[in-house]
């Protein structure tokens, strides 16, 4: 078996594989919108059907790896993301290129919170932050080598080969996590809840195409409008289902615990408005400012060397200022610098829009670290699995919330003049959409206790959860 320093590093593999493809693919959407003689707007279906199989899947993952052992699962699901990568790149209509993705979020359902599920168990908990910055190192070589590769690509040769590229790092991933990943498993495993699953994949489902549907012409707005309402009565009914169950798919009772709830709400909002950065800032480089697909990602590629270099800082920071005060402060510094990309142009020198993209990415990776880190902070062992297939849904989810948000305000202001071409200015009312949400985040992060998740940095916690009183 690895040490423990390697088994996150070999985790992360499945991880670097799951972020190459979603920059790569990003950047190379104005290209394949050309070629597929769609408009580069529709293309977020590319990305939010993947999403939104992720959002459906993943509550699965937690009672999958359970029942039959995280190694066997995880090594399938590298499996299904590779043959669902294969399938993308054979795609000759948007249609094809959707359902392709829709496999390949399946694999990515199980992949990535099985990862982390096995992480989770074998890392101490006073060793939880520094154990995801060794998973997140690896895997954002991927949001570094993607925008400049997917633009190389999509530019100089085929946009279809930056699907293709994922097989020899799946076959890589395959043998390593055979040799070295520990076969985890509980050994009472529940009931699968089948009723819980329908409810919420339905819901989860037409509530987000719905959502991502409206405006465009997919479908009628009538239909559009009606997959919304029918997904929110879904997710009611869920609600509903789920405090009369013994054993729901998604325990809302972990709602119940301050910390997981600060991450899961507070996250969505932050995740919502930022999660819309892979969507917009490549759109705005290549339709607005006229850049190739190549030059946008030789200029976005630095924000994810920010956030490389902050994963050595992140266990000092969270120990001196806490997580209370990080996720407040740092959640308007993020929010700030995103704002930012309003104000860029045809004229401004690319140093400048480097430099901004690169601090950026540096408080962006702190924030998301201390998301994902407090949440854990007070869960029991026992409930680890389902809090973690909770917390993966809810941030795929947000980051399916976040493209359709930015489209739709796209699609707005261009209304607004009489539709054509988008225009600057409408990316302008884009990134202040998003900004805002992403800020309004504090709101939530301001509630938590000063001492929250003291346990994670080698002190003692006070924070305990609550009983469940109906308020989550």
């Amino acid at each position: 078996m690895p040490s423990f320093a390697a088994t996150p590093l070999i985790i992360a593999t499945a991880l670097f594989m799951e972020n190459l493809d979603g920059t790569v693919l990003a950047t190379a959407l104005p290209a394949m919108a050309a070629d597929l003689r769609e408009d580069p707007i529709a293309l977020k279906l590319a990305l939010t059907s993947y999403l939104l199989s992720l959002a459906v899947f993943i509550p699965l993952s937690g009672w999958v790896a359970d029942r039959f052992g995280a190694r066997r699962v995880f090594r399938a699901a590298i499996l299904v993301f590779t043959l669902g990568s294969i399938l993308c790149g054979f795609s000759a209509s948007l249609a094809g290129v959707v359902a392709a993705r829709v496999v390949q979020g399946l694999g990515g359902a199980m992949m990535v919170p099985v990862g982390r599920l096995v992480l989770l168990r074998v890392a101490p908990r006073h060793d939880l932050v520094r154990a995801l910055a060794y998973l997140t190192i690896p895997a954002l070589i991927g949001p570094v080598v993607g925008p400049p590769l997917g633009g190389f690509i999509a530019t100089y040769f085929h946009w279809r080969y930056i699907f293709w590229i994922n097989v020899p790092i799946g076959l890589l991933g395959v043998a390593l996590v055979t040799r070295y990943i520990p076969d985890l498993r509980e050994e009472s495993v529940p009931p699968l809840d089948i009723r819980g699953f329908l409810l919420s994949g339905f819901g989860l489902s037409s509530l987000v195409f719905g959502l991502g549907a409206l405006g465009q012409r997919i479908v009628p707005a009538p239909a559009a409008a009606g997959l919304v309402a029918a997904g929110a009565i879904a997710l009611l009914l869920y609600v509903r289902h789920a405090r009369r169950a013994p054993h729901p798919i998604i325990d809302l009772d972990l709602l119940c615990v301050p910390t997981f709830r600060a991450s899961i709400i507070g996250g969505f909002l932050f995740r919502t408005g930022l999660g819309a950065s892979p969507f917009l800032l490549p759109l705005m480089l290549q339709t607005g400012f006229g850049l190739t697909a190549f030059q946008s990602g030789s200029l976005t590629f630095i924000a994810a060397i920010g956030a490389m270099a902050m994963k050595t800082t992140a266990q000092p920071i969270l120990s001196r200022f806490g997580f209370r005060r990080v996720l407040v402060v740092n959640a308007l510094i993020s929010a700030g610098f995103f704002c930012f990309n309003a104000l860029f142009s045809p004229e401004t020198p690319h140093w400048i829009i480097m430099s901004l993209l690169l601090v950026g990415g540096f408080f962006r990776s702190l924030q998301f670290t201390a998301l994902n880190a407090i949440g854990y902070a007070d869960i029991e062992p026992q409930a680890m699995s389902r809090a973690t297939s909770f917390a993966s849904a809810g941030q795929q989810l947000a980051l399916s919330a976040g493209v359709s948000l930015a489209a739709a305000t796209l699609e707005t202001a261009s209304a607004l003049h009489g539709g054509g071409a988008l225009r600057l200015t409408d990316f302008d009312a884009a990134f202040l959409a998003v900004t805002a949400v992403s800020a309004s985040s504090v709101l939530i992060f301001r509630r938590l206790a000063p001492t929250a998740g003291e346990g994670l940095t080698g002190k003692k916690s006070i924070e305990q959860p609550i009983e469940a009183d109906g308020s989550a």
